[in-house]
């Protein structure tokens, strides 16, 4: 076996959900996606309500969806599922393609339409397009995460040299502001910032500081 074969990286496996309350349109459907490769269907649903209960479950990065299902419509149940998990891709499926029903299907967030009867290539043209763009968007996601985080670190780093210089100018304020904007920020960059604001007389922002501050750390006016 060549290198090349053996540092190969297998291409991710797509996780599919089918929601369709028709058994045979099930069936069919789940036999074209069996063409495409590194396509696992984690869960098939017979109505809307079944579809977003297993999507919570599964959670798949593509859901299949007919329109016109029992207890609730596709339509709604791909608006209940984005609601929850805004990167879920979607298809619809649907015996007619109308305007109105595909404004909608635009409107709720499907990446794509089928109309009934389709055949095994429309599917694969179609689960490909919005495979592409749904690894795009990923990639975009996730260079978007590295640079929030570089940038943080960037920022962190600045607020402890402002904090050894010990400077109290509205830069190192909007600074340390920033660092502090999270939740799980260092204690003791929260009490650096409430020693800016008693220098800076910002007692307005120190009294809603201190509330994050534990007892033993605020200060005393």
């Amino acid at each position: 076996m060549s290198n090349t074969a053996k540092t190969a990286k297998n291409p991710k496996t797509i996780r599919v959900m089918i929601a369709d309350d028709v058994t045979e349109m099930r069936r069919s459907t789940r036999l074209m996606l069996t063409a495409i490769p590194n396509v696992e269907i984690v869960a098939i649903a017979k109505d809307g309500r079944e579809a977003i209960e297993m999507a919570r479950t599964h959670k798949p990065d593509i859901a299949l969806m007919d329109v016109n299902m029992p207890h609730t419509n596709g339509l709604k149940a791909i608006a209940a599922m984005r609601a929850e998990r805004p990167d879920l891709a979607c298809i619809i499926l649907s015996a007619e393609r109308d305007t109105e029903t595909l404004l909608e299907a635009m409107a709720v967030g499907a990446r794509g339409y089928l109309t009934k009867p389709f055949t095994t290539e429309q599917l694969i043209e179609t689960f490909e397009r919005v495979s592409q763009n749904l690894e795009v968007k990923k990639r975009q996601t996730s260079q978007v995460a590295q640079l929030r985080q570089q940038r943080d670190l960037i920022l962190r780093e600045l607020a402890i040299e402002y904090v050894k210089q010990q400077r109290t100018d509205a830069k190192a304020m909007r600074v340390l502001e920033q660092v502090t904007a999270y939740p799980k920020c260092d204690r003791q960059l929260l009490v650096a910032l409430a020693w800016v604001y008693v220098q800076r007389q910002e007692w307005e922002k120190l009294k809603e500081l201190k509330k994050r501050l534990p007892v033993t750390d605020q200060l005393k006016r």
